[in-house]
């Protein structure tokens, strides 16, 4: 077990481009925490490209506004200014620690609770969208928990 042992105001969720998953992830934790500061990022995103038109439609059918969002790459400061990072797949968190060895220790999956990888929709259907914003929720769910829990000071741990 790999507890987080800070409270956590700040959040940093990274996906490949940051076009799709992360920016979902991003703005339903938000909403979920409003007391936390969150970002997205990409490993290898296309600076300033807007979000995937599917992922601004399947949120934008639940009211939330996916439109103003651009894709932004990972650096340094992100990372060191962010309490916890949430990435879509381990291999993601693998390489996201080999080029900065500040996220060991309190970067984890968005999915750790179910030992699962988010897939990329990149490309896919609106299905396919459909299924990974599935996943998310689940992951923003868990992890609403485990900050909640954290900000009470009753602890908060995750498998990893």
């Amino acid at each position: 077990m790999t507890a987080l042992v800070t409270p956590i105001r700040s959040i940093l969720v990274v996906c490949l481009g940051n076009r799709c998953r992360s920016p979902m992830a991003a703005l339903l934790l938000q909403q979920a925490l409003p007391g936390c500061h969150v970002l997205s990022a990409g490993l290898e995103p296309p600076v300033g490209a807007g979000a995937d038109p599917r992922a601004v439609r399947l949120l934008a059918q639940e009211g939330v506004d996916l439109r103003p969002h651009r894709a932004r790459a990972i650096d340094a400061p992100l990372v060191d200014q962010a309490d916890l990072v949430l990435v879509m797949e381990d291999d993601q968190r693998l390489m996201l620690e080999g080029l900065h060895p500040g996220a060991r220790g309190k970067t984890f999956r968005l999915c750790e609770s179910i030992d699962a990888d988010v897939p990329d929709p990149y490309g896919g259907s609106h299905g396919m969208f459909a299924v990974v914003l599935g996943m998310i929720r689940h992951g923003v769910e868990a992890w609403t928990t485990c900050v909640r829990e954290r900000q009470n000071a009753s602890g908060c741990e995750e498998t990893s």
